[in-house]
């Protein structure tokens, strides 16, 4: 085996560096023949580190010397190939490729992704909206059939390095500026984008676009001669592409009203009909597998093709496993580059999503930047050997896991069976029909249709759920232009987030007689103390807030100006603090100092290093910071000196003197 006998290789390579080193350490050190055994264990650690970052199949190649473990992932393997082979068809072809090309991205990139990836079940290879966004991304950049095979390559390229960066640079967390509501947003309306994108094969009616050869000729008023004429034919009704998906559908509705070709959604309805039984009925049977086979069989059957039903036909496999260095068009990857980003990003929140979840249930270590370097090479890959742009499959993931899957051998096992498909078995696809290969995409969408999490964010905080829910609008509307939804919501939730940081909570604390717990006066219907006002601040103090915080304190100096005399602030919500924010709390101090006012900090713990650093304490003075808010009242009050408004104070019982 021969990623076995690498890491043999590896074990007797690590073994001489350490003899090396051993020397070159002895020719240092007096006593080194001591601890030769102890710097062999911290040496072999640091390379073990370094070699599994480089290579992270080593960590469970090992693993698969137990014939258990190598049962069981070529079991998962074989049970995602069945699985994975005519989805992968299917995808290609709602990206606007041939077959093929499916089949090309589900070979090599499955088993790279799966030996450089951290996660030992997560599968890759063609999923359904990054084929979506693909295709929108060629739609106006390829203007004819043979360059856009060369395009999908040359964006599968940038994709990769994209996230093969970001792996290397250890900046992963960037996924998180989309957020979870934009994601959902977007995936929802891009389920149901697909979902209708494939309409038009289910009802047998061919949508014409403007990079075929025949737009000029059929894309013309008919006269009512040639209306007549294609009546009576058995061939398939055509419809030209509009401007936006909208206006595509509703000439797609009208014409399936007249048109619909009758073998065509006989044969969808087979193929719907099957997988639902099985799904309902027969749960291990994998049901794609099965409505493929046996949509073969009735297409070769019932002569399908000689109705007018169209097929997949034959499958050019004549650059089968070929290495072609993608076409470097420089001002074809300035348009590509933005939908490489949106791939990139979107594809690999699927993927670590499931892997996450993955590796909560098997309790195994994930790295998210590791997981970025594999899927970063899977797509280079890719695009290197005529696939197109890839990532991890949230249904082939949970097929692989639980299948049985334990290392991510069971994906290599997966990707031989794809090349063993490519190389003897696509013969048999001839007769699969186009419909049956719609009815697959349609049920692999439909349970990304979620509308629970929106509903869900809707309960914690509604500016979530409106971005998420103007994020699906704007996504079906701008469609095909997908870039357009997932670009506006990302910048509708960064600058929710701008908003948030630059108004944080600022409240006043009070609490109930006889409580010791300090609550929100204004939320809980509290009167606060007019003398001695305490104050909480949550969030990061820094230049975009500072001036919301000083208004904040001015406007409750300003509230109660006859009767104030402290303010002590509860900075222990304070996670971080910028110089603008150092600098705006000295100056209220000396400010409000002069007016009469003194502010006191209370439980200052997170803060105390850095305020002693920055020397704010010595300048505002020592005595002003306490541990505790309840110290914190007693001096203020001491100070005072006033018992009859301190009995007044609606916490004279966390005084307690």
């Amino acid at each position: 085996m021969f990623f076995y006998e690498f890491s043999l290789i590896c074990d007797y390579s690590l073994k001489k560096t350490l003899d090396w080193l051993d020397i070159v350490i002895e020719s240092f050190l007096v006593n080194a023949q001591v601890a030769k055994d102890q710097r062999h264990f911290l040496l072999k650690a640091y390379l073990m580190s370094w070699i599994t970052k480089i290579f992270p199949f080593l960590l469970w190649i090992k693993e698969l010397k137990n014939p258990e473990v190598l049962k069981a992932d070529a079991i998962a393997g074989a049970t995602v190939a069945l699985v994975l082979v005519p989805q992968s068809m299917a995808y290609a072809q709602l990206a606007g490729l041939g077959p093929q090309y499916g089949l090309y991205a589900s070979f090599l990139p499955v088993m790279i992704a799966a030996l450089m990836g951290s996660s030992r079940q997560l599968s890759t290879g063609p999923v359904a909206i990054v084929s979506l966004l693909t295709a929108a991304a060629l739609g106006d950049l390829a203007t004819d059939p043979s360059s856009y095979a060369v395009y999908a390559a040359l964006l599968a390229l940038i994709v990769g390095l994209f996230q093969f960066m970001l792996g290397i640079l250890r900046i992963g967390f960037v996924i998180n500026f989309i957020s979870h509501p934009v994601v959902n947003g977007f995936t929802n309306a891009a389920a149901i984008i697909v979902s209708v994108s494939q309409l038009h094969k289910i009802f047998g009616i061919r949508v014409i676009s403007t990079s075929d050869t025949d737009w000029n000729v059929a894309c013309q008023p008919l006269t009512l001669l040639e209306r007549l004429e294609q009546t009576g034919s058995s061939a398939m009704h055509a419809i030209c592409n509009a401007d936006q998906n909208y206006e595509t559908l509703w000439r797609l509705i009208d014409a399936a009203l007249d048109y619909v070709h009758i073998p065509t959604l006989m044969m969808s309805a087979l193929a719907f009909l099957t997988m639902l039984v099985l799904k309902h009925f027969y749960a291990k049977i994998p049901g794609t597998l099965a409505v493929v086979v046996v949509s073969i069989l009735v297409s070769w059957v019932v002569g399908y093709e000689s109705m007018g039903g169209a097929i997949v036909s034959s499958i050019n496999m004549d650059s089968v496993f070929s290495f072609k260095v993608p076409s470097f068009d420089l001002k074809a990857m300035g348009s590509l580059f933005i939908f490489a980003v949106i791939i990139s990003l979107i594809g690999f929140m699927e993927a670590i999503s499931v892997a996450k979840s993955m590796a909560a249930k098997t309790k195994q270590r994930l790295d998210v930047n590791q997981e970025l370097i594999g899927q970063g090479l899977a797509n280079i890959t890719s695009s290197f050997f005529q696939g197109y742009a890839v990532a991890g499959s949230f249904s082939r993931t949970s097929v692989n896991a639980s299948a049985g899957a334990i290392t991510g051998f069971s994906s290599v096992i997966t990707a031989l069976i794809v090349g063993i498909m490519l190389l003897w078995l696509t013969p048999l696809l001839y007769h699969l029909p186009q419909a049956t290969l719609a009815a697959v995409i349609m049920m692999a969408v439909f349970h990304l249709i979620n509308f629970s999490p929106i509903w869900h964010a809707w309960k914690i905080e509604k500016h979530d759920a409106i971005v998420g829910l103007l994020t699906f609008v704007l996504t079906l509307i701008s469609a095909p232009h997908l870039e357009n939804g997932i670009a506006f919501g990302v910048i509708l939730s960064l600058g929710l987030f701008l908003y948030r940081t630059m108004q944080p909570n600022f409240s006043e604390l009070s609490a109930r007689e006889g409580s010791s717990i300090l609550v929100s006066a204004v939320e809980n219907n509290l009167e606060g103390c007019k003398v001695v006002s305490l104050v909480k601040y949550s969030g990061s103090l820094y230049f975009a807030n500072a001036a919301y915080f000083e208004t904040k304190m001015l406007e409750l100096i300003a509230h109660n100006r006859e009767h104030l005399r402290y303010i002590i602030v509860d900075v222990a919500g304070i996670n971080q603090i910028d110089a603008s924010g150092e600098e705006v709390l000295l100056n209220l101090v000396e400010s409000c100092s002069e007016s009469g006012v003194e502010i006191l900090f209370a439980r200052i713990e997170g803060l105390d290093a850095i305020l002693e650093k920055a020397g704010f304490k010595d300048r505002v003075g020592q005595n002003r910071f306490f541990q505790r808010r309840v110290e914190a009242l007693r001096y203020a009050w001491r100070e005072i000196g006033d018992p009859e408004a301190e009995f007044d104070s609606p916490l004279r019982h966390l005084i307690g003197r």
